[in-house]
């Protein structure tokens, strides 16, 4: 089987948009590939979380991957820094990753307009660790979105140019993957882009949220003052919500306010309670079920030992090779 590798950074509960547009297919990809899905809590440390905060996000993803379907005996699910390998190739590849190539990265461009007073090492790297999360299991398929591409074009770059320095063909090259054929976009509750943690509070519904939480933040969505003439296009904070629609609610109940929207006679309270009562039907069994693993510590450190020890199992030969390869050699 084939190597996926996938991880999603520890800075607090996973939403709507995590669920719908990546692990509804990782659960999928289970039984088909080999699969590794970290939880990428060394990445996190760019943005210096206090430790009590930092283990309690880790924490909160493990629950939330597990609630939402991923099975510990049919994929790896590990803490990133429970497999130091991860840091040790990083280490490696930093002595070929060059500061101009980093300092184009997008990512790290944008990080440095928003935050000019946390630029860091860690941040000016960020590329660096990705590709060693994906390499270090000789991992071809990456399920990335296009904010992601280019760090993993870098990713193919760094094991590309240490396969060339030692003269051989060690890492395989990694590329993007998607495994549906239908992308799921889910936008936020803000009425602009994608649904995400970082677009404050009110824009995502968590997967923990609880139904008075869901309903308060749907009903607080940005909507217009209404259609002002027939079958007229959607503004895009009213496309949001009916492309929300789309994903948690039956296909009549969209075309029902869809048709109330075409005909000027469509009345945003009603949409929004709709929407809301859907979206609580629909993270009903992985609520209950967050709430059932949050609770089992002995089963959380069962999956956390068990997933760091076949990581560590695959990432360990990659070490070993690795460090023959450059030239280490034990007296």
């Amino acid at each position: 089987m084939e190597t996926v590798v996938s991880g999603i950074r520890s800075t607090g509960n996973l939403h709507l948009g995590n669920y719908y547009g990546a692990i509804q297919n990782f659960v999928k990809m289970q039984d088909e590939y080999k699969c590794y899905f970290f939880i990428a809590d060394l990445h996190s440390l760019t943005t210096h979380p206090t430790p009590a905060n930092l283990h309690g996000a880790v924490k909160q993803v493990l629950v939330e991957y597990l609630a939402a379907g991923i099975d510990p005996e049919k994929a790896t699910i590990y803490v990133q820094s429970d497999v130091p390998e991860i840091a040790e190739l990083y280490l490696y590849l930093n002595m070929n990753a060059y500061l101009g190539e980093l300092e184009r990265s997008t990512s790290f461009k944008d990080k440095v307009r928003a935050n000019p007073d946390n630029v860091n090492a860690g941040l000016l790297t960020y590329p660096v660790l990705m590709a060693a999360d994906i390499i270090i299991h000789k991992a071809t398929k990456v399920p990335v979105g296009k904010d992601q591409e280019q760090h993993l074009e870098m990713a193919r770059t760094f094991g590309n140019r240490f396969n060339r320095l030692y003269n051989k063909e060690y890492f395989p090259e990694p590329y993007a993957f998607t495994f549906s054929e239908n992308l799921v976009k889910i936008p936020g509750l803000d009425g602009k882009g994608k649904m995400g943690k970082s677009e404050g509070e009110g824009n995502a519904i968590f997967l923990a949220d609880t139904p008075e939480a869901i309903r308060k933040k749907v009903m607080r969505a940005v909507t217009d003052s209404g259609p002002t003439e027939e079958n007229q296009a959607k503004p895009q904070e009213i496309q949001n919500l009916f492309d929300l629609m789309k994903v948690v609610s039956a296909p009549d109940t969209y075309t029902h306010f869809d048709s109330l929207y075409n005909n000027m006679s469509i009345r945003y309270g009603d949409l929004k309670k709709q929407l809301a009562e859907d979206m609580i039907i629909a993270t009903a069994p992985i609520r209950e079920k967050i709430n059932d693993i949050a609770n089992d510590a002995p089963y959380l450190r069962q999956v956390a030992r068990y997933g760091a020890a076949k990581a560590r199992e695959s990432a360990q030969k990659t070490i070993r090779e690795v460090r023959e390869i450059i030239g280490f050699r034990n007296f």
